[in-house]
């Protein structure tokens, strides 16, 4: 029996098919994975669930009844929760308050805490927290913690069918771990889960069955343990799994980078390291590892401790204007808080780093700069409308591309991209990996900090691994193995 079940959705804005006789249904006690790339239409599948958008036809039922909300307050009260990326709390308020906001226990415009509390209480036991506080406010609780009140309101709502969408993407390891037992627990108590995830490997972790969209259709269906992941990955882009990591033949050449004796005022510390010409080279390690403020030194966005950085043989004091002008460029892991300008256009953010070749007497020529923003969407294939669309507008696939845009635009010698691949598809992952080779032909040296192993293992010529801030070992990205790299980022020897 199904709890959930979508027939036939389909869904048009204008001339443009977002959906398309799609076909989707969870059942109770049953995590489905709901998978495809930016722009498959999870999204909106998702969206005319929670009563965001009406579909142009097909039907759904909830518990074996017809089910269409008129919005996403009536989607709610019938038992659908959503639990976004971007959280939507309030953090001024405490985690009792957050959860019963809009359903708090009331008497002559008077809250009832105590005739309330023990419904909060109830809620955080479901979820296996009942020791917190409910009395806490939520802005000192960490994200992880975050997300389970996001959860507890859901439930307060009574949800019977909850959407992770991408939970896991501002989650450290530890947190994502308790996230799964979370979802673990409410499959058990007779919930609906629907998982939307670019990780296939945490998708086999917490769900039992798939669906792929792919340009507005399901594609395919099925148990995800009679499924390889390269027959997922075939249905979500239309070609063959092999394709995803294009090798662009390169050679490493002389040391462009040198770091000795490296340390910020927490991380990292003492880190030697050289980075060549025409050269990848992964940095991997968990989360806290140092691998971000690694970078934010060598680029000079983090104070220097102590220690020297040597580019092209000459030693610098780093800020960001010196690497700037030293041939540094960094595209930040925090694409909404510091790489990008989400409200100005994708011409702009293109070129902040290098617009002095659009400028005479000081006058920026607008129409040249647009030419060559034209140039390097075309490149980069960022879909939007035109260079003066918004930032803040695209997909987050194609804010990535507009960020390593800006650094290939600069024509910075050292590409330092930190996380280049979170919260993307996979069509767009194999499109930057591309962007990298194409770079190391060119002779740049590229530095890629990522937390996924195989896209390591595939990409790069060397990897480093770090561990609270220190350098455990450099090889040949050929030498390592996903249980060796892990071993490594967590202190273990491989003969433990």
């Amino acid at each position: 029996m199904s709890l959930l079940r979508m027939t036939g959705i389909s869904k048009r804005f204008g001339a443009t098919r977002a959906l398309e006789d799609v076909s989707f249904e969870v059942g109770p006690g049953e995590v489905m994975a709901l998978i495809g790339e930016n722009g498959a239409g999870k999204s909106t599948l998702m969206k005319i669930l929670s009563g965001a958008y009406q579909p142009d036809g097909g039907t759904m039922e909830l518990g074996g009844q017809p089910y269409r909300p008129s919005g996403p307050h009536d989607a709610r009260l019938s038992g659908v929760g959503m639990i976004y990326q971007e959280l939507t709390l309030a953090p001024h308020l405490s985690i009792e308050d957050n959860i019963l906001l809009g359903r708090e226990t009331h008497r002559f415009g008077f809250l009832r805490r105590g005739a309330q509390r023990p419904r909060v209480r109830e809620i955080l036991s479901r979820l296996g927290h009942g020791d917190l506080d409910p009395r806490t406010p939520v802005s000192e609780l960490s994200v992880g913690l975050q997300q389970l009140v996001e959860i507890g309101r859901a439930l307060a709502l009574d949800a019977r069918v909850i959407v992770f969408d991408e939970p896991t993407s501002s989650l450290t390891r530890h947190d994502a771990a308790r996230l799964f037992e979370i979802i673990r627990r409410l499959r058990e108590q007779g919930l609906g889960i629907i998982y939307i995830s670019h990780f296939l490997e945490e998708v086999r972790t917490v769900c039992q069955r798939y669906t792929v969209l792919r340009d507005g259709r399901s594609v395919g269906s099925g148990d995800l343990k009679d499924a390889a992941e390269s027959q997922i990955v075939s249905l979500m882009v239309g070609r063959s799994v092999a394709d995803l990591f294009p090798g662009v033949p390169h050679t490493p050449g002389e040391c462009v980078v040198r770091v000795e004796g490296l340390s910020g005022r927490r991380m990292p510390r003492e880190l030697s390291l050289e980075i060549r010409r025409g050269e990848i080279l992964g940095i991997a390690g968990l989360v806290g590892a140092g691998r971000t403020e690694f970078l934010r030194c060598l680029f000079g966005l983090d104070a220097v401790k102590s220690g020297s950085v040597k580019v092209a043989g000459i030693v610098q004091s780093p800020t960001p204007q010196r690497m700037i002008a030293a041939g540094l460029g960094l595209v930040s892991e925090d694409r909404k808080g510091e790489g990008l300008a989400q409200v100005r256009s994708i011409a702009d953010n293109l070129t902040y780093s290098r617009m002095e070749v659009y400028s005479r007497c000081g006058v920026l020529d607008v129409r040249r700069r647009d030419e060559a923003a034209r140039g390097w969407m075309q490149t980069l294939q960022v879909k939007a409308r035109g260079p003066s669309q918004p930032v803040v507008e695209l997909s987050g696939g194609n804010q990535q591309k507009v960020a390593i845009a800006r650094v290939l635009h600069q024509d910075a010698d050292v590409l330092l991209l930190d996380e280049p691949t979170r919260g993307i598809d996979v069509g767009t992952k194999s499109e930057i990996y591309r962007l990298m080779g194409e770079a190391a032909a060119a002779g740049k040296a590229v530095i890629f900090v990522s937390s996924y192993f195989a896209e390591l293992r595939h990409v790069c010529d060397r990897i480093a691994v770090l561990a609270r801030g220190r350098l455990r070992d450099t090889r040949a990205a050929s030498e390592w193995t996903e249980e060796t790299l892990l071993q490594t980022s967590i202190g273990v020897s491989e003969g433990d």
